[in-house]
Protein backbone atom coordinates (compact mmCIF):
# COMPACT_ATOMS: atom_id res chain seq x y z
CA UNK A 1 0.00 0.00 0.00
CA UNK A 2 1.31 3.46 -0.91
CA UNK A 3 0.60 6.80 0.68
CA UNK A 4 -0.81 9.31 -1.79
CA UNK A 5 -1.02 13.08 -1.86
CA UNK A 6 -3.61 15.16 -3.65
CA UNK A 7 -2.12 17.02 -6.60
CA UNK A 8 -5.51 18.57 -7.28
CA UNK A 9 -8.56 18.48 -9.49
CA UNK A 10 -9.03 19.66 -13.03
CA UNK A 11 -11.77 19.58 -15.63
CA UNK A 12 -11.16 17.32 -18.60
CA UNK A 13 -12.36 18.94 -21.82
CA UNK A 14 -14.47 18.67 -23.94
CA UNK A 15 -16.64 16.51 -21.65
CA UNK A 16 -16.22 18.86 -18.64
CA UNK A 17 -15.52 15.82 -16.48
CA UNK A 18 -13.55 16.59 -13.29
CA UNK A 19 -10.49 14.47 -12.54
CA UNK A 20 -8.87 14.00 -9.14
CA UNK A 21 -5.12 13.51 -9.48
CA UNK A 22 -3.21 11.75 -6.72
CA UNK A 23 0.52 11.04 -6.60
CA UNK A 24 2.53 8.58 -4.54
CA UNK A 25 4.27 10.39 -1.68
CA UNK A 26 7.38 8.22 -2.00
CA UNK A 27 7.07 7.16 -5.61
CA UNK A 28 6.55 8.25 -9.18
CA UNK A 29 3.07 6.98 -9.95
CA UNK A 30 0.05 9.21 -10.43
CA UNK A 31 -3.52 7.99 -10.00
CA UNK A 32 -6.20 9.84 -12.01
CA UNK A 33 -9.78 9.31 -10.82
CA UNK A 34 -12.78 10.75 -12.64
CA UNK A 35 -15.14 12.30 -10.08
CA UNK A 36 -18.33 14.32 -9.86
CA UNK A 37 -18.43 18.11 -9.97
CA UNK A 38 -19.78 18.45 -6.41
CA UNK A 39 -16.89 16.41 -5.00
CA UNK A 40 -14.40 18.28 -7.21
CA UNK A 41 -15.69 21.55 -5.78
CA UNK A 42 -15.44 20.22 -2.22
CA UNK A 43 -11.83 19.13 -2.78
CA UNK A 44 -10.86 22.38 -4.53
CA UNK A 45 -12.44 24.53 -1.81
CA UNK A 46 -10.54 22.66 0.92
CA UNK A 47 -7.25 22.86 -0.97
CA UNK A 48 -7.72 26.60 -1.41
CA UNK A 49 -8.60 27.06 2.26
CA UNK A 50 -12.04 28.48 1.44
CA UNK A 51 -14.46 28.23 4.36
CA UNK A 52 -18.09 28.46 3.24
CA UNK A 53 -20.56 30.30 5.47
CA UNK A 54 -22.41 27.02 6.10
CA UNK A 55 -20.74 23.60 6.35
CA UNK A 56 -20.71 21.51 3.21
CA UNK A 57 -21.61 17.83 3.41
CA UNK A 58 -18.00 16.74 3.98
CA UNK A 59 -17.56 19.35 6.73
CA UNK A 60 -20.77 18.13 8.35
CA UNK A 61 -19.61 14.50 8.19
CA UNK A 62 -16.31 15.45 9.83
CA UNK A 63 -18.21 17.22 12.62
CA UNK A 64 -20.55 14.23 13.10
CA UNK A 65 -17.61 11.81 13.36
CA UNK A 66 -16.05 14.03 16.02
CA UNK A 67 -19.33 14.52 17.91
CA UNK A 68 -19.74 10.74 18.08
CA UNK A 69 -16.31 10.43 19.65
CA UNK A 70 -14.78 8.59 16.70
CA UNK A 71 -11.63 9.32 14.75
CA UNK A 72 -10.99 8.87 11.06
CA UNK A 73 -7.50 7.39 10.82
CA UNK A 74 -6.99 7.02 7.08
CA UNK A 75 -8.60 6.62 3.69
CA UNK A 76 -7.70 3.66 1.48
CA UNK A 77 -8.44 3.35 -2.22
CA UNK A 78 -9.05 -0.37 -2.21
CA UNK A 79 -10.15 -1.53 -5.62
CA UNK A 80 -10.77 -0.77 -9.26
CA UNK A 81 -13.52 -2.81 -10.87
CA UNK A 82 -14.70 -2.22 -14.44
CA UNK A 83 -13.47 1.37 -14.38
CA UNK A 84 -14.99 2.20 -11.00
CA UNK A 85 -12.74 2.98 -8.03
CA UNK A 86 -13.67 1.92 -4.51
CA UNK A 87 -12.43 3.24 -1.17
CA UNK A 88 -12.82 2.73 2.54
CA UNK A 89 -12.83 5.11 5.47
CA UNK A 90 -10.77 3.53 8.27
CA UNK A 91 -11.79 4.58 11.79
CA UNK A 92 -10.35 3.93 15.22
CA UNK A 93 -11.21 0.49 16.56
CA UNK A 94 -10.73 -1.04 13.11
CA UNK A 95 -14.13 0.10 11.80
CA UNK A 96 -14.16 0.35 8.01
CA UNK A 97 -16.85 1.98 5.91
CA UNK A 98 -17.11 1.68 2.12
CA UNK A 99 -17.14 5.04 0.34
CA UNK A 100 -16.47 6.65 -3.01
CA UNK A 101 -12.85 7.80 -3.41
CA UNK A 102 -13.96 11.36 -4.15
CA UNK A 103 -15.94 11.65 -0.90
CA UNK A 104 -13.15 9.86 0.97
CA UNK A 105 -10.49 12.27 -0.27
CA UNK A 106 -12.66 15.33 0.48
CA UNK A 107 -13.12 14.04 4.03
CA UNK A 108 -9.45 13.06 4.43
CA UNK A 109 -8.35 16.58 3.49
CA UNK A 110 -10.67 18.07 6.10
CA UNK A 111 -9.63 15.60 8.80
CA UNK A 112 -5.92 15.81 7.98
CA UNK A 113 -5.52 12.04 7.65
CA UNK A 114 -3.40 10.09 5.17
CA UNK A 115 -4.70 8.75 1.88
CA UNK A 116 -3.43 5.36 0.74
CA UNK A 117 -3.91 3.26 -2.39
CA UNK A 118 -3.61 -0.50 -2.56
CA UNK A 119 -0.72 -1.70 -4.72
CA UNK A 120 -3.12 -3.61 -6.97
CA UNK A 121 -4.96 -0.36 -7.79
CA UNK A 122 -1.71 1.46 -8.56
CA UNK A 123 -0.48 -1.44 -10.69
CA UNK A 124 -3.68 -1.35 -12.74
CA UNK A 125 -4.35 2.37 -13.01
CA UNK A 126 -1.19 4.18 -11.89
CA UNK A 127 0.66 6.26 -14.43
CA UNK A 128 4.33 7.17 -14.52
CA UNK A 129 4.84 10.50 -16.19
CA UNK A 130 8.15 10.62 -18.06
CA UNK A 131 10.50 13.53 -17.39
CA UNK A 132 9.53 15.28 -20.62
CA UNK A 133 5.93 15.35 -19.39
CA UNK A 134 6.83 16.95 -16.05
CA UNK A 135 6.07 20.29 -17.72
CA UNK A 136 2.49 19.08 -18.09
CA UNK A 137 2.33 18.38 -14.37
CA UNK A 138 3.66 21.87 -13.69
CA UNK A 139 1.02 23.32 -16.03
CA UNK A 140 -1.57 21.30 -14.11
CA UNK A 141 -0.32 22.82 -10.84
CA UNK A 142 -0.51 26.29 -12.37
CA UNK A 143 -4.05 25.51 -13.48
CA UNK A 144 -4.92 24.50 -9.91
CA UNK A 145 -3.56 27.78 -8.63
CA UNK A 146 -5.81 29.71 -10.99
CA UNK A 147 -9.01 27.64 -10.78
CA UNK A 148 -11.98 28.79 -8.73
CA UNK A 149 -14.90 26.80 -7.31
CA UNK A 150 -17.21 28.40 -9.88
CA UNK A 151 -15.28 26.54 -12.58
CA UNK A 152 -16.80 23.30 -11.29
CA UNK A 153 -20.43 24.34 -11.38
CA UNK A 154 -22.49 22.31 -13.80
CA UNK A 155 -24.32 23.83 -16.73
CA UNK A 156 -27.67 23.27 -14.99
CA UNK A 157 -26.84 25.21 -11.77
Amino acid sequence: MSEMRVVGVRVELPANQPILLLRETDGERYLPIWIGSVEATAIALEQQGVRPARPLTHDLLKDIISALGRELQQVVITDLNEGTFFAELVFDGGVRVSARPSDSVALALRAGVPIHAEDSVLEEAGLIIPDEQEDEVEKFREFLDSVSPEDFRGADT
